[in-house]
């Protein structure tokens, strides 16, 4: 029985099987793969080569089941380069080449590694099985199914060099899955009216394109920021928020975009954000240098932090319209007696100081202090009118 649908002899068959590898999905895997092995120190290049092996057959097994699965069974890709026949071989190939690396991994790990490793390698093999039909049609493990396997490579890199799981490895592990989640919630959106149509479950159909987006957007936000805390707890290197800086500037541009446009772009800059964070945290460019220090100012060392957050509150608030200033001014008008009170009592009892101050005070509490009631809510004001304001201007969903 025929392998190829296209073609015939052994150059039909290695197309048809050579184009199972798909490399923007297969890079991300097997440079995390590598990525976890590096994040140990001295490594065994040859254990991080084996083990990243466990996933590209992983991703090789989910993409050869995917597309047996749509065209085969679903009949819902108009072409497919192989048979099935051609596709249960791809898949037993696929398995046993997994297999291989993963008794590689066993046989080159020490001996107290490689539970621990086996434990975090397998899963990776069981997502790209199910992938389709079981974990494509739900919108929890569609969405989730990619990135938990790439947070697995790191994990299972980074155990079967050392035999265990430590703090970095395991919050950059948390920082790719939930940042590619939301890159996988807006590359599912691309189709999301055929998906709709035959009823598959994705996040853009269960919560509509314009609720997707936003879901899709605060992860992203939420993967990026968490380097930042993470990097000041001293849990990722102080670089590292270098990545999510360059990661931050892609998104920007990304999520203002339709969703193939999007994808293409955030694909592209999760590379970016990965190879920043190898950088940081291989390299630590920056473990040396200090905090800049603003306190050069001396007395004016608040009121410069002021004027350089009210000016960007001030521009926020200019940039959403006249009535959202107007609006703004409002409230802040009315919340100024509540903050007044609150801040005069918790100075007079003592329970903060402001050492970097000019020393002037009005109404018995420092000048700097009036302005932080300003620029506080201000700034807030400004965030809230600027994203609503882009969400209004957003056409409705369809019914979902």
């Amino acid at each position: 029985m025929a392998i190829a649908r296209h073609g015939r002899g052994p150059g039909a068959v290695a197309r048809a099987y050579a184009s199972q590898v798909h490399p923007v999905f297969m890079l991300p895997p097997v440079a995390t793969a590598l990525f976890g092995a590096a994040l140990a120190g001295e490594f065994d290049p040859a254990l991080a080569l084996v083990h990243a092996g466990t996933a590209f057959f992983a991703v090789y097994t989910a993409h050869v089941k995917d597309g047996y699965v749509d065209f085969h069974r679903r009949g819902e890709d108009d072409d497919h380069p192989m048979t099935e026949r051609g596709c249960r071989l791809g898949l037993v190939g696929a398995t046993l080449g997994f297999l291989a690396c993963l008794a590689g991994v066993a046989v080159l790990a020490e001996s107290t590694a490689t539970p621990l490793a086996v434990a975090l390698v397998t899963p990776t093999w069981v997502i790209g099985y199910l992938h389709a039909p079981q974990f494509d049609t739900n919108p929890v493990t569609t969405t989730l199914g990619y990135p938990v396997g790439i947070g697995l490579c790191l994990l299972g890199g980074y155990a079967a060099q050392t035999g265990r799981i430590a703090a970095a490895p395991i919050a950059l592990a948390a920082v790719l899955v939930v940042t590619l989640a939301g890159v996988k919630v807006i590359d599912d959106a691309q189709d999301y009216e055929y998906d709709r149509s035959i009823d598959k479950r994705t996040v853009a159909v269960t919560l509509g394109p314009r609720r997707a987006r936003r879901l899709a957007t605060v992860a992203l936000g939420v993967g990026l920021f968490a380097v930042v805390p993470l990097a000041i707890a001293r849990v990722l290197p102080a670089s590292a928020p270098a990545a999510s800086l360059a990661f931050g500037g892609v998104v920007a541009v990304a999520v203002r975009k339709d969703s193939g446009t999007a994808t293409m772009l955030l694909v592209r800059g999760a590379y970016l954000f990965l190879a920043g964070l190898l950088v940081a945290t291989f390299f630590r460019p920056l473990a040396d240098a200090p905090l800049p220090d603003i306190t050069v100012l001396g007395p004016y060392t608040y009121l410069a932090t002021e004027v350089v957050f009210g000016t960007a509150a001030l521009a926020l608030l200019v940039r959403a319209g006249r009535d959202a200033t107007r609006r703004a001014a409002a409230t802040i008008a009315l919340l100024y007696p509540v903050a007044y009170v609150w801040d005069w009592y918790t100075l007079e009892v003592g329970v903060f100081s402001i050492p970097m101050r000019t020393g002037i005070e009005l109404l018995a509490i420092p000048l700097e202090e009036h302005l932080f009631m300003l620029v506080v809510p201000a700034l807030v004001l400004g965030i809230h009118e600027t994203v609503h304001a882009r969400r209004d201007a957003e056409p409705a969903d369809e019914d979902a």
